[in-house]
Parts: C-alpha cells; structure tokens; sequence
C-alpha cells in the first residue's frame, strides 16, 4: 500500500471582496452627487466560502467563466492577494505564472530579468548560473536576452517568465491562461514540460478557457460561478458542470 499523500495546498472558508468605483473623479462624484445618484463604491463578492484540499502531486484545474473568481482564487493561492476571511495554507516551494510579465523590469534586460526573477523564487546566484542556459535555450529568445525588456512582445515574456519558472527548484506550480499567449509549436512544448513535472511528483493548480489542454494535463477539476465554489471531482464531470 503506497503511503497518503500530504497536502499541498489547503482552502478554508476563503472570501475575498473587492469595492467597485462607480465614480472616477471628484468631479464626476459631485456632479452625481447633485443629480441624486448613487456615487459610492459597490462591494464585489469576488470569492464567497471556497474551501478545498489540494494534495501533492494533483494536477488540478479551477474551472469558471470569465468573472467567476478562478484567477483572484489563485492569486490568493500564490500569495499575491489575501483572503479577507478564511485562510490559505501552502506547503512547499511554489511558482506562479500568474500574469505575463509579472516581476520583469521594463529596463532591464532579459538575462539581468532571468537573475531577478529567479532570485525571487528562491534560486541562488549559482543555481541560476548553472542553469541559465538552459532557461534561455527552453524559451527560444537567445538573440533578445540582452535586449531590454520594454521591447519584448507578451510572447517573449511568457516564454522567458516560464522558462524561468520551470527550472526553479519547486513543489507546487500555478498557471493562469499564460500558455495561450505563446504560438502552437511553444505551447506544445510548455505542455510536455508541464507533463514531465507532473511525474515527477510535482503539485499543478491549472487556471485555463482551453478545455483540450486541462483534459489532457488535469485528473481533477473545481469549478467556480459567481464567486461559489459548485463543483469538485474528476475533470471530466467538472467540465460537464462548467457547460451545464
């Protein structure tokens, strides 16, 4: 009998609100203001009581139409945004790739990023030395890494951001919708890395529209509408929940 895996990841009773401006400026608020409308901000209930337990090695999706909380719960996941209540727990080393070019200085260039962002995710100067061919060789941007970043097009940042990302030492990897961005050639490989990270243990929270790629690299899905958490089980019946 193989031993119980430990969670990675644990949810509970998580809420996050966010306030919604009905009013840019001062101007247009006062001018509201006198024509008796309602110039305040409005409170969005983002993520309202999700709890799920996420252990290691699971490759799973978090399923939900656009709107529906899927990216803010895994910012939360990250450690990017707080829950306003409920707590986030997470075990092990983790790697966001949660939007395109997040944690890249635009005046830098792409090799003094790889170092920046490879510091940020616990790498040691002479871990991303020793491995820093080979992230500029997986992105396939050799003639740009001693360009300036500002002139990347968002495909050379996903390539970079996650080449970066997968050669960290880590536990636990989280992708929002950043293998999109890449052309089909890169995304396939993207996906056969993501596939060979998954046997080898690693734990995978998948935010994506594209349901042939969750299929292929999730065993699990939670699907959330409007905030609530609706569904959590094998991928195939959480996608027949998302169409539902």
């Amino acid at each position: 009998m193989s031993p119980a895996r430990k969670p990675s990841i644990i949810v509970e009773g998580v809420r996050k609100t966010f306030l919604l401006r009905r009013s840019h400026s001062f101007k247009e608020a006062a001018i509201g203001w006198i024509r008796g409308k309602d110039v305040w901000s409005k409170k969005f209930q983002a993520i309202d009581d999700v709890s799920f337990v996420i252990d290691e090695g699971e490759s799973v999706a978090i399923l939900g139409y656009n709107g529906s909380g899927k990216s803010t719960m895994l910012k939360m996941i990250s450690g990017v945004l707080e829950p306003d209540a409920g707590r986030v727990l997470v075990r092990g080393r983790l790697a966001g790739l949660i939007e395109v070019g997040a944690g890249f200085h635009p005046d830098l260039s792409g090799r003094e990023n790889v170092y920046l962002n490879a510091a940020i995710l616990g790498m040691k100067k002479h871990e991303i030395d020793a491995r820093f061919d080979d992230i500029v060789e997986f992105s396939g941007i050799e003639p740009f890494i001693d360009q300036e970043v500002k002139h990347y097009s968002s495909g050379m940042f996903m390539r970079l951001a996650f080449s970066v990302a997968i050669h960290a030492e880590l536990d636990i990897l989280l992708v929002d919708e950043i293998l999109s961005v890449g052309d089909a050639p890169f995304r396939a490989k993207c996906q056969e890395k993501i596939h060979s990270l998954a046997e080898a243990g690693k734990t995978m929270v998948i935010v994506s529209h594209d349901l042939e790629m969750v299929r292929d690299l999730c065993e699990r899905g939670i699907v959330i509408r409007e905030g609530r958490q609706i569904f959590d089980g094998p991928i195939e019946e959480a996608l027949k929940k998302l169409a539902g």
